[in-house]
């Protein structure tokens, strides 16, 4: 049987991370108040050092190596949180780094591990394939394998997220956090289960990458055939030993959200709360917002990451304003005259919409003689608006239809 980490871990590896890594802020949220009908707080882990709380666990595994361990170097295997926290770690501890990345990596990831001073390899379509690569270097060159998540030492350095979120909020109920491999999770569950028993742990998974559920159900870790989601940070095909052990003990619940849960919950961070979230950072907050947990106040949700390829945000931001009824893509068939299409803005336009960009298109070959096809999309106040641009155009004799 798996020996658990313990609240004297955790607080050990405090000790080693005092002066290393930020003691975060939490900030109320308003929204998620209103949502919850009580205080509800983020803890912005965006904000550490490095872009996410991996820097944690990442420093406390490297700090207890021998020297001949760290003389040896170290290599690791990430989507790019942990990368970054293993290499900046490294270079804190004085030590070389190789971290084998997917090839499908952000760009902006690979840039900062590599600017910490980490050696990059682009190997695998997932990070389950990175893993591979990364255990046969370390068996080939004798670097020290740094887990991203299955190990007791991370594990302890992650939970020191919940220490801080006790201290900050004494009367905290419910914490809710994103789960990939579970290290977070598990890390946060050790503390807060030994500091304050009755408070709820509650672990949130992407609905097209959840290994957990099928693996609590089974008792074992279970490995997923395949798994894709906006939330990269999270996108592990299967649970850890060592984590599945705390998981199964410590933590309440696993829930799952989807991607529009996701992008919506970005959308407001960025709206309301002003935060620069990552996918995966956001997934606590959109289960609460999506109302898939029951948290009871005083609620904290750990905002896990910031590192978010400017690309993915542009194609997330408007993800989230469709999911939320603020963006609307639709064609609309009409005849082929003069003056029709300037008719069909002006429709749009009455309604108070605003037309972001149209495609007029003739060539179709499903179109009928003399029809001709209007590829719109249009921004609205919200789901309201939106279906009363849509009623408004069909009112008019429109045929109106969805990608």
């Amino acid at each position: 049987m798996t020996d658990l980490v313990g609240l004297a871990d955790v607080e050990a590896a405090r000790e080693l991370l005092a002066g290393v890594v930020r003691t975060t802020p939490l900030e109320p949220s308003r929204p998620l108040s209103a949502s919850l009908g009580g205080p509800a707080w983020l803890k912005c882990e965006n904000l550490q050092r490095a872009g996410s709380y991996k820097v944690r666990g990442a420093y406390v595994r490297i700090a207890r190596l021998t020297d001949a361990e760290r003389a040896r170097g170290v290599v690791a295997a990430s989507a790019g949180n942990h990368a970054q926290g293993v290499a900046l770690a490294a270079g804190l501890l004085g030590t070389t780094a190789t971290v084998f990345m997917p090839e499908g990596a952000p760009l902006p990831k690979v840039a900062a591990t590599k600017g910490y001073g980490a050696s990059v390899e682009l190997v695998g379509a997932t990070v389950d394939e990175s893993l591979v690569a990364a255990r046969e270097f370390a068996d080939r060159t004798g670097a020290v394998f740094i887990h991203p998540f299955d190990h007791p030492d991370v594990i302890a350095g992650q939970g020191t997220v919940a220490l801080e979120i006790i201290e900050q909020c004494p009367k905290v109920r419910t914490i809710v956090t994103g789960v990939g491999g579970g290290g977070l999770v598990s890390g946060i569950a050790v503390a807060a289960k030994a500091l304050r028993p009755h408070l709820r742990v509650i672990g949130v998974q992407a609905a097209n990458a959840a290994a957990f559920p099928p693996s609590l159900v089974a008792g074992a870790p279970v490995r997923l055939d395949s798994y894709a989601t906006i939330a990269d940070g999270i996108a592990v095909g299967c649970p850890g030993e060592v984590t599945f052990a705390h998981v199964e003990k410590l933590v309440d619940e696993i829930v799952t959200v989807t991607d529009e849960d996701i992008s919506r919950a970005l959308l407001m961070l960025l709206e309301r709360g002003k935060l620069v979230v990552e996918p995966a950072g956001a997934v606590g907050v959109a289960a609460l917002l999506a109302g898939v947990v029951e948290a009871d106040p005083p609620a904290v949700a750990v905002l896990s990451g910031g590192n978010i390829d400017p690309l993915l945000l542009m194609r997330v931001i408007e993800h989230g304003l469709a999911a939320a009824g603020r963006f609307l893509r639709f064609t609309v068939r009409c005849a082929d005259r003069p003056g029709q299409l300037a008719l069909l803005l002006r429709q749009i336009a009455d309604q108070r919409a605003n037309v972001v960009d149209v495609v007029h298109q003739r060539q179709n070959p499903h179109l009928r003689l003399g029809e001709v096809e209007v590829a719109l999309s249009v921004e609205t106040r919200g789901a309201d608006h939106s279906d009363q641009v849509v009623t408004a155009l069909r009112d008019s004799g429109y045929v109106v239809t969805f990608p």
